[in-house]
């Protein structure tokens, strides 16, 4: 079963998130995107990345290195999100994030790009894989705040990296053994900025994949609804 809601929020008119996936008998992709940029902009760069990266994988799933795959996915939707927007001057600028994960070979390939996130939950306790592309993360990087400081930060929406903001890329790619029993949470800042980690364990461990993707909505919207929600959840059920 898998749980996939995307919510506009409480506070803006437009959706700029967008998350799919496809489950074939080779291989499971997962994908969740945050658009960015004036107007209608960050609502099509997200489509695009999402709709580049699958049709990308549907055809060279079964003649391409297994690591490069995810990565490789991505670099074309950048390609075609910048394409887009040279011919279109009114999305000028636009972008997007992207987290998505790959079941294919025995492991799950996870790569992202921006402040969307992936977490796996094994044994009950949840992990976050990805780490954001964003000033603040850099701040903590360097110390220069305290995660409390980070929480609550004024510049927190700054990302350092977006799909289809530049002609370069830098994909980060993480790779783990395919567990069964492991469930894994893909979602946008809209979630994390409103619903604490463990507030979201709980969530995951009390309900199955559909339900748990409900109730976390539910939760950020709840509290403020500030941004955009999308949350995507699989695995972990037999």
């Amino acid at each position: 079963m898998i749980g996939v809601i995307s919510d506009v929020g409480k506070k803006r008119m437009i959706n700029e998130d967008y998350a799919d996936y496809f489950i074939s008998p080779n291989y499971e992709l997962y994908i969740v995107a945050d658009g960015m940029g004036g107007h209608n902009a960050g609502e099509v760069a997200s489509k695009i990345a999402v709709d580049v990266i699958k049709e990308y994988i549907k055809e060279n799933w079964n003649n391409h290195s297994d690591g490069m795959l995810l990565k490789d996915a991505i670099l074309a939707a950048n390609k075609k999100i910048l394409e887009y927007a040279s011919n279109n001057v009114e999305l000028s600028g636009m972008g997007t994030t992207v987290t998505a994960c790959l079941v294919l070979g025995g492991y799950t390939y996870i790569a992202n790009v921006g402040d969307s996130a992936c977490f796996v939950l094994e044994n009950e306790q949840l992990v976050k894989i990805t780490k954001d592309h964003s000033l603040v993360q850099e701040l903590l990087d360097s110390g220069s705040i305290t995660e409390e400081e980070a929480r609550n930060h004024p510049r927190k929406n700054v990302i350092t990296r977006a799909v289809g903001a530049y002609e370069v890329l830098e994909v980060d790619i993480f790779k783990l053994p395919d567990r069964k029993e492991n469930k894994f949470l893909i979602c946008s800042d809209g979630l994390l900025n409103e619903v604490n980690k463990e507030e979201i364990t709980n969530v995951l461990i009390s309900y199955n994949n559909e339900e748990a993707a409900k109730q976390l909505v539910i939760l950020a919207n709840e509290r403020e609804g500030r941004d955009n929600i999308t949350v995507l959840v699989f695995g972990g059920e037999n």
